[in-house]
């Protein structure tokens, strides 16, 4: 599937989609999808990620498909380092900003959002644009940076990893959301939302002396998965990643992709960065491991441009 293909619009539950709207008329929108069953991804071409996000998360079923009242939601983007938004190298601000509004604005009890950062976390909370952000959606950012955080858990289908220590966060959370920047990496080739969940455990440094695409697939068989995938591909790091080194490294291709499963999210991602799934090896490992699919031709999308 090529990408122009992967993005057209859909005829089906993207009718009644119409005009991008704000934060508060998400409900009419909501009843002009209600009658069509929903998607397994929405992939969104062509706004700002805030504007994507509505209608992505509204051709989703909305937010209360995920959020009920007084549940606890942790939201995990990549906040991994101390650069500015518009260098790419994490989660872009706007987009986590519009959801935490949709996980109050469906009654969360709080909206928790941490990362265990590559640079010193208080900086990148900072200059990431992100804290400011959660704080003025009406969200908390807690420091994942102490072992005192983490408990460990068993990987009873790890190959390489059969043990790892897991932020309390995620663990005592009633809903997760997986937020990660699509990006090249060195090591991984891209870092999408399985990869996005080494800021969650704490010894990183373990997965890559042991096989890190193993690993990263090994951890994509925990029980405790995400329970929405958001890829924020507005700006993506096309070379020199994860951190990169100039605006020269980004391309502005306006996408989002969202659904429930992180391999098929993964997979989505990889084809609109311009390569085969099946290259990626720990797509291919996570799929082989049942972890989820990368056969998109198996689901139903809902395709949205702007």
């Amino acid at each position: 599937m090529k990408r122009r293909d992967f993005f057209v619009r859909s005829a089906g539950i993207s009718l009644g989609l119409g005009a991008a709207m704000s934060l508060g008329n998400l409900r009419p929108l909501m009843a002009a999808t209600s009658s069509f069953a929903l998607p397994d991804m929405a992939a969104v071409r062509g706004g700002e990620p805030d504007v994507m996000f509505d209608r992505a998360i509204a051709a989703m079923g909305g937010m209360g498909q995920f959020v009920k009242k007084g549940q606890k939601v942790v939201v995990k983007p990549n906040i991994g380092w101390d650069v500015p938004p518009d260098r790419a190298a994490n989660t872009n601000p706007l987009l986590i900003k519009r959801i935490v509004e949709h996980c109050i604005q469906a009654g969360a009890k709080e909206v928790l959002v941490f990362d265990n950062t590559c640079d010193v976390w208080n900086k990148c909370y900072k200059d990431s644009g992100i804290e400011r952000s959660v704080r003025s959606a009406g969200g908390k950012m807690v420091p994942g940076n102490t072992e005192g955080y983490y408990q460990e858990v068993d990987l009873p289908k790890g190959k390489k990893l059969k043990k790892v220590k897991v932020h309390e966060l995620v663990l005592d959370a009633d809903v997760f959301i997986d937020v990660p920047v699509l990006k090249s990496h060195d090591a991984a080739k891209l870092t999408i939302s399985m990869k996005n969940l080494m800021g969650v455990i704490w010894d990183r440094r373990y997965w890559h002396r042991n096989d890190l695409n193993q690993c990263i697939a090994d951890y994509a068989t925990y029980s405790r998965k995400p329970d929405l995938v958001v890829v924020d591909a507005y700006n993506v790091m096309m070379k020199n990643g994860p951190r990169g080194v100039s605006k020269n490294d980004i391309v502005k291709m306006k996408a989002q992709v969202v659904t429930t499963d992180m391999v098929a999210a993964d997979a989505a991602a990889a084809k609109m960065f311009g390569v085969d799934p099946a290259s990626i090896r720990y797509i291919r490992l996570a799929n082989e491991m049942n972890a989820g699919t990368m056969d998109l031709s198996k689901l139903n999308i809902s395709r949205i441009k702007i």
